[in-house]
């Protein structure tokens, strides 16, 4: 039974007249009878009482009625609500980004957003990479602001919007604090504070230690940057992380490295999976902001 068949009965019963209700749904008077006994059949009782052109409810046909005001009450809601939440500039967008990213990054981002579209609204997720990958493979969220990922349950785009330097950053009073920049092998003997595993800059930092042949003497693996910052300040280690707001604030001197790291941030959504117009004009608006940030800086 189709939505537009509940119409169809529910004119016939308000109008009590097949005749006139085909001329106001702009159908043939045969093709509503018909659908009108197809519903009758369906239920497997009669729905009215006919007299000529006109037909009366009857009793089935009464609680029948009552039951198709709420479906299609119910059905006109979801209806505006779909299309409030897929309205460009007035809908809702899931979005998630890394925790590196919260400081400073999407704060900013978001307040710039919401001043361009003031109508839209945003579910925002601050997770792991991998974790951002899997709410994207499950569709709880629409787009993800995080390094490049893959999936092995579905096809991944990502568009790279910029690219972070990364920094050693040591104690002050550390024998290196007094240089400008180092390599990774100066440092390879050190103790090092690194993020947790299942981060993806915990991924892309041990890579780059590995391709120098070292191997990371770890000694204490952290939740967020900031705690990376702490442990490094009051003296535990040693560390290799982006410039984060607020790491002037700590004892640590932040070290160039020769030659440069680097970490690609983009943002990636689910290919083939629809993405609403409220998304994809996010998503655009997203690489034109920080193609603009690039020409200011």
């Amino acid at each position: 039974m189709e939505i537009e068949q509940l119409r169809y009965f529910k004119t016939v019963a308000t109008m009590q007249h097949m005749t006139r209700a085909a001329e106001v749904l702009s159908i043939s008077q045969p093709a509503l009878s018909k659908s009108i006994s197809n519903i009758e059949q369906d239920l497997g009782v009669p729905l009215f009482n006919r007299e000529g052109r006109s037909i009366y409810l009857n009793r089935f046909g009464e609680l029948f009625l009552q039951s198709v005001n709420v479906i299609l009450d119910e059905y006109e809601r979801v209806k505006e609500e779909f299309e409030d939440i897929v309205r460009p500039g007035s809908g809702e967008v899931s979005f998630g980004f890394i925790h590196t990213l919260g400081t400073e990054v999407v704060p900013e981002l978001i307040a710039a957003t919401t001043k361009h579209f003031p109508n839209m609204l945003f579910s925002l997720t601050q997770a792991t990479s991998l974790s951002l990958l899997k709410r994207l493979e499950e569709g709880a969220i629409d787009l993800c602001l995080t390094q490049k990922i893959a999936s092995k349950v579905i096809e991944i785009e990502t568009e790279e919007l910029f690219v972070e330097e990364l920094f050693v950053i040591v104690p002050k009073t550390h024998p290196l604090a007094h240089l400008e920049m180092i390599t990774l092998d100066n440092i390879k003997d050190e103790p090092f504070i690194a993020i947790k595993k299942g981060n993806s800059l915990r991924r892309l930092v041990d890579e780059f230690f590995l391709k120098e042949g070292i191997k990371l003497k770890t000694t204490f693996a952290a939740e967020e940057m900031h705690t990376v910052a702490g442990f490094v300040s009051a003296g535990m280690g040693i560390s290799l992380i982006p410039n984060i707001k607020g790491l002037d604030n700590y004892n640590v001197k932040r070290l160039r490295v020769e030659p440069p790291c680097y970490r690609s941030v983009g943002v990636s959504w689910a290919k083939n999976r629809y993405l609403s117009p409220a998304a994809t004009e996010f998503k655009q608006y997203l690489i034109e902001y920080f193609q603009n940030r690039k020409e200011i800086e």
